[in-house]
């Protein structure tokens, strides 16, 4: 959910539709895209039971970016995995960001975005932050309700995976050069 790897970059092209060099800072999501070009199909009912939003509007002019989305849920289940990046889920607004790293470990990170814009701090346990880190657990739990997120979600990963992985990622990581 870190910045560097949470964008997913697109350009797409649509003369008299899409301004040349329009550029997007919504909270658009990889979800987003299959509704966005069922919509620009005139096949929107198509997409009606997807998780994801058109951003069509945002396109072609007829909707402002603010009016788009206001949250971002991320949930990544992929452990363990080639590059043994924990289970995690979490929330963005356009300021802050709640992460829960789950499975075999339990830690909560938080980021004021406007202020930490590299994710260098984690300010979960700052005393000035109490009242929006609430706020965005309940934000959270919210939007896992939108989505029907079920416990089924975190199951926890069989300890036997997790050291296969672990000994495969040593293996295929070699021997650092000296």
């Amino acid at each position: 959910m870190y910045e560097e790897s949470f964008g997913t970059p697109l350009m797409m092209q649509l003369p008299g539709t899409i301004a040349a060099g329009k550029e997007v800072t919504a909270m658009v999501q990889n979800l987003d895209f299959a509704q966005t070009f069922l919509d620009f199909a005139d096949a929107s009912e198509m997409g009606d039971e997807m998780q994801g939003q058109s951003f069509k509007g945002i396109l072609d002019g007829s909707m402002d970016e603010v009016d788009f989305r206001d949250i971002v849920y991320y949930h990544y289940y992929d452990y363990p995995a080639f590059h043994m990046a924990k289970k995690h889920y979490g929330i963005r607004t356009k300021r802050y960001k709640l992460i829960h790293f789950y499975d075999d470990i339990d830690t909560w990170e938080f980021y004021d975005l406007e202020k930490d814009t590299k994710e260098l701090t984690n300010s979960i346990d700052e005393e000035a932050y109490a009242d929006v880190v609430q706020s965005m657990h309940l934000k959270l739990d919210s939007v896992q309700k939108v989505y029907m997120v079920t416990d089924r979600e975190f199951e926890q990963a069989p300890k036997e995976a997790i050291e296969r992985a672990n000994r495969m990622f040593e293996k295929l990581r070699g021997t650092p050069i000296q």
